[in-house]
């Protein structure tokens, strides 16, 4: 099948965290980083863009005591680097020689900082920021929206996401999605 738009995630497709590297950190600390960062209750503020990046970060702090050494292990949790993943950088890059491609990510209001120190701010055809639009996957709105600014009909996209449930909120609106989990599930999709 051909398509007229890929709309891709960012975290967990072309960027890549040290997984390892948060797991460290939280086994020396001895706190629970990763549920309580990812508590939606904590998170959806941060990535509606209702607060800051800062602020989620001090919400962990809060959450896991408020002290001193909450905070630095917040600090170091939220400085762990990441990467671009080179091979879904090229192939993105040779899908956008035929289609517009739209990164579609549940971010922060930090996204544009991030997306320099990638190196991809002029990368993508649009980005489509959940801190931005106000909606955040799986809420089918920011699905639409990214189909809106690639111009294309939903039916004509590739949707690729690492979450289950963001793929399956992408095919209820007619996308073709696929469940990124290596390379080679994406580099199918384009083939």
């Amino acid at each position: 099948m051909t398509y007229d738009a890929v709309l891709c995630d960012l975290d967990g497709v072309l960027r890549q965290f040290d997984h390892d590297v948060q797991a460290e950190i939280e086994a020396r600390y001895g706190l629970p980083l990763m549920k309580t960062a990812f508590d939606p209750a904590l998170l959806l503020p941060a990535t509606l863009g209702r607060v800051t990046e800062r602020e989620w970060a001090e919400s962990i702090a809060v959450a896991l005591g408020g002290d001193e050494r909450a905070r630095q292990a917040v600090a170091e949790f939220v400085a762990v680097p990441f990467r671009v993943d080179e091979e879904v950088r090229r192939l993105l890059a040779r899908a956008q020689e035929r289609m517009p491609v739209v990164l579609v990510t549940n971010a922060m209001d930090s996204l544009e900082a991030h997306l320099e120190l990638l190196g991809l701010t002029y990368f993508a055809d649009d980005v489509v920021s959940s801190a931005r639009v106000g909606v955040a996957k799986p809420d089918r709105r920011i699905y639409e929206i990214a189909a809106e600014r690639a111009g294309a009909a939903p039916e004509r996209c590739l949707f690729v996401d690492d979450r289950p449930a963001n793929v399956e909120a992408a095919r209820a609106l007619g996308m073709t999605g696929v469940h990124f989990r290596t390379v080679a599930d994406l580099a199918a999709a384009l083939a």
